[in-house]
């Protein structure tokens, strides 16, 4: 039979349910000024206005597993105002899932970063304290759950100082165009940022019309009264992402604190801290349930990958080699996602969505939302692939140096790298890119040469974990390559070589053909040279290259499609440095702002094409 329960019972539940959860509150605000307290450092008055807001979420609403941190059904919380740790850290002991010490809060043996690190610990899925990112990453795990079939929920909790950032904006366009219904964003409005009021302090109404018109349900509630939490949390829709609105004040719950500017981001000092601690209750830890997630099963379907064949000699782009494998390894594993900010004809990422259009997302020309998105994917068990322009990534350097951080597992990959592109000019020119992914920690970078080098090392990172680079370029080259070839993780390959080189050549992607032309045009006249395609930049097996270089010449010319800052060439000669190598070298690499012009001309130009690598040859010998 089913339990009766009358109303009157069911008011008193909810009464007594709130009023635990203010003692829930009460409690956690307490932890938070202790702890940063005891680490001479934090942001109290940052935790101190979303007391309530932890206390409704991480006691009433969320369902989770406290046992089972990675749970695929878990209800996700992303802390987009990162600095508020302490109060996370809390609400996760004060559930049962972690039992750290509070008080080791910021020190070096803790697992209680200052901001939250998921490399310390494994209940935090991704690093935040970056601001602005934690919405797009929560649009990338709520778009897996309907992409699962999963019925969790994802909730990010903003700052108010964080919504001035763009990749916000980006974020609730992507989140109301996909209709994600299970995306809930709460914005903690406490007025106040590090050195004075937010941009609309607490004009709730501006800020309702603001996300009204990106098309989210949008409500408001008093962030200090959980019985409005409570209801605005239940009253999401059914065909939009929600965003609640509270209106709370920094420093809530001490009469010297609250509201009061010049506090940010201050722990205070013990004779304050026992001043304030007077003021909040110091209630017992309430009994609660917590909820349990839905369960799920999911699995990805998984069949045998069919290799693209290519022809010796044959003319195709490595972008357009990308597409094609990118499609084959979609129909083969169904975790395998594109996503692509609106330029897919010229990446040729879609050819996935022609053949297996569920497996693209497209993101619009919104790169710094597409790789918070990726990783939010990634997180929830799928194989992403994001493409764009080599040259707009840069825009997105934060995202994927936080992605970095939160020890992402995804693939980039940089189209239009160089000025080989052309006549689009400077403006379309990736040539820091290198530099940028080199940059990252525990990253793969590949530079394909032609389609069969390009399938192999997507297929490499496909298998490998980490943020995986591959780029790209937008000219036809030559497949040099049988299709037999591999082309593992940390090595090179020797094209050519004698017993009487003089000088070894490196080329990557586009200049690996010029140096393969020059090294013809020098055989022609009698100089021997050795051709090593460095395919593989980072990491690199150095003791080998050197060893090769020692037996053949002891000079080398690098010849890259890039800046000379943080390239290829800067790489290989801090590594003979380190080696102390008596190596000769010579770096060719673009040393100014490109033009426009053909391919042909701005190689030429730029002093990276073969004739330059002939001269260069010449010149040490």
């Amino acid at each position: 039979t089913n339990l009766y329960i009358s109303p009157l019972l069911f008011h008193y539940m909810k009464k007594e349910e709130i009023k635990n959860l203010q003692k829930i509150a009460d409690i956690l605000r307490r932890d938070s000024i202790e702890a940063t307290t005891e680490a001479g450092s934090g942001h109290p008055t940052s935790c101190l206005s979303c007391a309530e807001i932890f206390a409704a979420l991480f006691f009433s609403q969320m369902r989770y597993s406290p046992s089972t941190p990675h749970n695929p059904n878990n209800d996700e919380f992303i802390l987009s105002k990162g600095h508020a740790a302490p109060i996370l850290y809390s609400s996760l002991f004060r559930a049962g899932c972690i039992s750290d010490n509070l008080k080791s809060l910021r020190k070096l043996s803790s697992r209680l970063e200052g901001h939250p690190m998921p490399i310390s610990l494994n209940w935090l899925k991704v690093a935040t304290g970056s601001l602005g990112q934690g919405l797009s990453i929560g649009a990338g795990m709520a778009l897996a759950a309907k992409l699962q079939k999963r019925k969790y929920k994802t909730y990010v909790l903003l700052g108010d100082s964080e919504v001035a950032e763009g990749s916000i904006y980006e974020a609730l366009q992507f989140a109301s165009y996909y209709k994600l219904n299970n995306l809930i964003a709460i914005l903690d409005a406490n007025r106040l940022g590090q050195t004075g009021p937010t941009m609309l302090a607490h004009d709730i109404k501006l800020y309702q019309q603001r996300f009204k018109s990106f098309g989210w349900n949008t409500l408001s509630v008093s962030g200090h009264n959980i019985k409005q939490i409570l209801k605005a949390l239940n009253s999401l829709s059914q065909t939009k992402p929600t965003i609640i609105i509270a209106k709370t004040f920094k420093g809530q719950g001490v009469s010297f604190l609250k509201n009061k500017e010049n506090w940010h981001g201050k722990a205070l000092p013990q004779e304050l801290a026992q001043e304030a601690l007077k003021e909040i209750p110091a209630p017992e830890m309430p009994k609660i349930k917590i909820k349990k997630p839905l369960a799920v099963k999911y699995s990805s379907r998984l069949s045998k990958f069919k290799p693209n064949n290519y022809k010796q000699d044959e003319n195709l782009s490595t972008r357009t080699a990308y597409g094609k494998v990118l499609a084959s390894l979609a129909k083969a594993d169904s975790s395998v996602l594109a996503l692509d900010a609106e330029v897919s004809n010229s990446t040729h990422s879609q050819e996935v969505k022609k053949s297996k259009p569920k497996q693209f997302v497209e993101t619009y020309i919104a790169e710094q939302d597409m790789i918070g998105i990726a990783l939010g994917l990634s997180k929830k068990g799928f194989n992403v692939f994001a493409s764009t322009f080599s040259a707009f990534l840069s825009r997105a350097h934060d995202q994927l140096r936080m992605s970095a951080l939160s020890s992402a597992d995804f693939t980039i990959a940089g189209s239009h790298s160089g000025v080989s592109i052309g006549e689009d000019g400077a403006s379309q020119m990736g040539l820091e890119d290198i530099a940028m992914f080199r940059d990252l920690p525990d990253s793969l970078v590949f530079y394909p040469s032609d389609a069969v080098s390009t399938e192999k090392l997507l297929l490499q990172a496909y298998k490998e974990r980490g943020i995986k680079y591959l780029r790209i370029t937008r000219p036809k080259t030559k497949v040099i390559y049988k299709n037999s070839e591999q082309f593992p993780v940390g090595q090179f390959k020797i094209l050519h070589s004698s017993l009487k080189d003089s000088v070894v050549l490196i080329g990557s992607g586009i200049t690996l053909h010029e140096s393969l032309r020059a090294h013809e045009l020098l055989k022609s006249k009698g100089i021997n040279t050795a051709v090593i395609d460095l395919y593989c930049i980072k990491p690199l097996n150095t003791k080998s290259l050197i060893s090769f270089i020692n037996r053949h010449g002891k000079k080398i010319i690098i010849t890259e499609d890039h800046y000379k800052a943080g390239g290829i060439g800067e790489m290989l000669a801090e590594e003979l440095e380190n080696a102390n190598a008596d190596i000769k070298f010579k770096h060719l690499c673009v040393s100014k702002i490109p033009h426009s012009g053909t391919t042909a001309q701005l190689l030429e130009k730029n002093g990276i094409n073969w004739q330059h690598i002939g001269v260069g040859v010449r010149v040490m010998k």
